[in-house]
């Protein structure tokens, strides 16, 4: 047993650390999704400023981020030039904070369930915006992969019982502002060697998006809340768990992806999606139509599918890789007996 027995025991220990970090992601997810929804949800707790706490969630990741770089020096800051900086993290910042405004904001007009239907189409975003950025290939089948999904929405959207077009605008847009963030990451920081850990990303990415996010909450935010100031008071304990809990979900994000995959996080993705829809339907009361059901089960299968064809190319790609450090050991080798051979071959004609 011995042997043996260790090495299963060690494969047993992987996989529940995997499942664990993938539950803890999903638990996070799960929480903040809630937390959100109950915080801008006018018939909750009735605070519908979606700038104000995503700016909350900003100066409190900074905050810490800052605290665990700078202070405790718990992680070493990336070496990035001011140039790097203002073209890179900046741009990535924007698009983030425009992101997380417009998503946040659609918790207001749309249930819980509907909104993760319509999540369905960031694969159809981000393969869009990347072959506009010539980061992707246009391949027939996964455009028709991409449009089955589409249809799927589609079909989930003319199911839904309390639609609102104003916050199908808003979440198509935080999509389409998040696909976009996604592509320009592997383009502005990825592809010069610039890779950064949760801690380093608020550290850099937060302030900036704090500060863009300051400019429409001047004009659309401010004036309302400063009306509002004498009849609110600040939660300490409802803003502070609910930032704690989006600082918690970066950490666990950089765990999951670190630790198992970016696609186990695409799988558990899923997993999160339908124990949303099933929350929404049973707790919070959310209408969820079996037109809902069917037209989400077939962008289910299409976003199941694109997940196992990216697999598949990532093992293809894997297989190839060492297929040719084969060849190169082989080769190497090769040139190595050749070597020696034609080393006694002279000594023996001298």
């Amino acid at each position: 047993m011995g042997k043996g027995g260790a090495l299963s025991d060690g494969v047993v220990k992987n996989i529940i650390l995997s499942y664990t970090y993938v539950a803890v992601w999903i638990f996070l997810s799960f929480t903040v999704i809630v937390y959100n929804k109950y915080i801008l949800d006018k018939k909750l707790y009735n605070w519908p400023f979606p700038i104000s706490l995503t700016m909350i969630h900003m100066a409190f990741c900074s905050s810490l981020a800052f605290a665990a770089v700078r202070i405790f020096k718990l992680v070493e800051p990336a070496a990035l030039s001011r140039r790097v900086y203002l073209t890179s993290v900046v741009p990535i910042g924007a698009l983030y904070s425009l992101s997380l405004w417009l998503s946040n904001s659609a918790y207001i007009y749309l249930s819980v369930s509907f909104i993760q239907m319509l999540k369905a189409l960031m694969p159809v975003a981000v393969y869009s915006i990347g072959i506009m950025f010539q980061k992707d290939s246009y391949k027939s089948s996964t455009m028709s992969n991409m449009l089955a999904i589409s249809f799927g929405v589609a079909i989930a959207a003319y199911g839904e019982a309390k639609y609102d077009s104003w916050g199908v605008f808003l979440q198509l847009g935080a999509v389409a502002f998040e696909a976009t963030r996604l592509v320009l990451i592997q383009i502005l920081l990825t592809s010069k060697g610039i890779n950064l850990n949760p801690i380093t990303s608020l550290y850099y990415v937060a302030p900036s998006c704090l500060a863009f996010l300051a400019i429409p909450w001047l004009f659309v935010e401010y004036p309302v809340l400063k009306q509002q100031s004498s009849g609110f008071h600040f939660d300490f304990v409802i803003f502070g768990t609910n930032s704690l809990c989006a600082f918690a979900l970066n950490l666990a994000v950089f765990l999951l992806v670190g630790k198992t995959s970016a696609l186990t996080m695409n799988v558990a993705g899923v997993v999160k999606d339908w124990l949303l829809i099933a929350f929404s339907w049973s707790v919070i009361k959310d209408t969820v139509t079996p037109l809902n059901l069917f037209g989400y089960g077939l962008a289910f299968l299409g976003v199941g599918y694109y997940n196992h064809s990216k697999l598949q190319a990532l093992k293809a790609k894997e297989a190839q890789k060492k297929a040719q450090s084969a060849d190169e050991e082989e080769g190497k080798l090769l040139d190595e007996r050749n070597g020696d051979g034609n080393g006694k071959k002279a000594d023996a004609q001298a």
